[in-house]
């Protein structure tokens, strides 16, 4: 497979993996992350969190009543072998409390690796940004 066909399929993967998140849909997310997943994120500041359990919590919530739209803004992929990172930022489009538009933004870095044919996501580091 070349180059540009790679970056599409993970382009394509990442926004399932996205919508997964606003959807609240659990078994989608899970099947899409390695077990092991690390992540760098707001929500467990100055940790680096290992695992899906972590993550599991905020789905367990529920999601939103309120449509939720998720835009990756220029993702760039970098594919190395069975590795692949992906960077952009995410606008994540919803409304407020008082149901007026917001829009939040954040930077968005993504680790992809291919097992037994598969692509997993097994790590993310993401800012939030002002």
């Amino acid at each position: 497979m070349n180059e540009s066909k790679i970056a599409e399929e993970l382009i394509a993967l990442n926004q399932k993996l996205l919508d997964s998140i606003a959807n609240a849909d659990w078994k989608t997310y899970k099947n899409l992350c390695d077990a092991k997943i690390t992540a760098i994120e707001p929500e467990a500041p100055g940790q680096v969190v290992e695992g899906l359990e972590f993550h599991k919590y905020y789905f367990d919530l529920g999601s939103s009543k309120t449509k939720v739209q998720t835009t990756m803004c220029h993702p760039v992929v970098h594919h190395k072998g069975d590795m692949a990172v992906i960077a952009y930022v995410r606008l994540v489009q919803k409304l407020n409390a008082s149901g007026s538009p917001i829009t939040a933004a954040s930077a968005e870095t993504r680790v992809w690796e291919c097992k037994d044919g598969k692509w997993l996501h097994v790590h993310f580091h993401r800012t939030p940004l002002v």
